[in-house]
């Protein structure tokens, strides 16, 4: 390789790198405890709790909305949803007239009909997830990382680019252990980079796909619902509503095999103004992270249309949980939290080099 493509690919390693390294050692030292975020919660917040009839007969969905909007007189529903561990139905209504955004949550006991007890975050945990994600200045910062994402993968690459000249005369991971303190720092930071190349490289690009999770969602519901909304539009109104459990029950009948993961009702952003929009998932540690939506006429109960999601959003929901390792259990986990700590090495340690030049360079001068 030529001299002054070597200068090149090395100006465009060191500023790229220079540029996100503050913002990606923040993202890894934010995402370590994150990896064991579901761990966590279930050590600091655990809090024993049984079904009023745990052996009992489930309520139909039907009377758990009945229950829930009885609690919230003159609010419609928006969403029902559905825990994986407990037989609990979680129902989120609104005010007509309420502000964008805002909601009643409520955790119901399907055996009962009871209230049953929150399941949320932990506060620091919630803090270090909303700072990993956007920097608490929403979408603008979570673009902006996903900038600063794309740089990290250049730098990424700029260094394997350099990796093979640098090294070309010494045997693969060779450490000189016996010489300055800043060559051996060099040789470490080319050794852990170039292991750990594979494990950044994929968090890298899905941390970068999962910063754009707001406007793929979007587009998805311009285009895909949107058309689905168009071709099964009703002109008649909407008058009495069909049994949501029956509905449930003939969009489960049509994709056999999968989980029921939430309802979303008509008027409501994942559905159109006439149709329930049922959504499933798989029942894999892969498939679980893909859903497919099943619209169901709310009027007469009828399935409308399944539309599995398309690439891009298929994309989105594989990305958000390989970013965090959440794929094969804690060992998976595991891995990924030691990965996390040697490219906090890479990364400070690349700091580290750049002002020992730079203090180098003055003390010659």
């Amino acid at each position: 390789m030529k001299a002054s493509v070597i200068r090149g690919w090395s100006w465009v390693h060191k500023w790229t790198s220079l540029v996100c390294t503050l913002f990606l050692l923040m993202l890894c030292l934010t995402g370590l405890p994150l990896v064991f975020s579901h761990e966590l919660n279930e050590v600091l917040l655990h809090k024993p709790w049984t079904a009023a009839n745990a052996d009992g007969r489930k309520l139909d969905l039907d009377r758990v909305l009945d229950v829930a909007l009885a609690r919230k007189p003159g609010e419609v529903p928006a969403f029902m949803s559905f825990d994986e561990d407990r037989p609990v139905v979680n129902v989120t209504s609104r005010a007509p007239d309420a502000p964008a955004g805002q909601f009643s949550f409520q955790p119901i006991d399907q055996t009962s009909g009871d209230a049953a007890p929150l399941v949320a975050g932990h506060p620091l945990l919630e803090f270090l997830l909303q700072l990993h994600t956007d920097m608490f200045a929403g979408l603008p910062g979570m673009l902006f990382l996903g900038v600063m994402g794309l740089l990290f993968v250049i730098a990424v690459v700029s260094g394997v680019v350099l990796y093979a000249p640098f090294m070309r005369r010494l045997p693969f991971g060779t450490v000189r252990v016996g010489r300055t303190k800043r060559l051996r720092w060099l040789d470490y930071h080319n050794l852990l980079g170039v292991v750990t190349l594979a494990w950044v490289l994929v968090v890298g690009l899905t941390g970068v796909v999962n910063t754009l999770a707001v406007p793929i969602i979007a587009y998805w519901k311009d285009t895909q619902l949107g058309e689905l909304a168009a071709a099964h539009a009703s002109p008649a109104a909407m008058g009495e509503r069909a049994s949501l459990d029956a509905a449930v029950k003939r969009a489960q009948a049509e994709l056999p095999g999968m989980q029921l993961q939430f309802v979303a009702f008509p008027g409501t952003d994942y559905s159109t103004d006439h149709h329930y929009a049922v959504f499933f998932h798989g029942d894999t540690p892969l498939t679980k992270h893909l859903i497919t939506p099943a619209l169901i006429d709310a009027r007469t109960g009828e399935l409308a249309a399944v539309k599995p999601m398309p690439w891009y959003v298929k994309t989105l929901s594989l990305s958000q949980p390989l970013h965090f390792g959440d794929y094969g259990g804690l060992p998976l986990k595991i891995l990924w939290a030691i990965l996390d700590l040697i490219t906090i090495i890479v990364l400070g340690s690349g700091v580290y080099l750049w002002l020992s030049k730079r203090s180098s360079g003055e003390a010659k001068a």
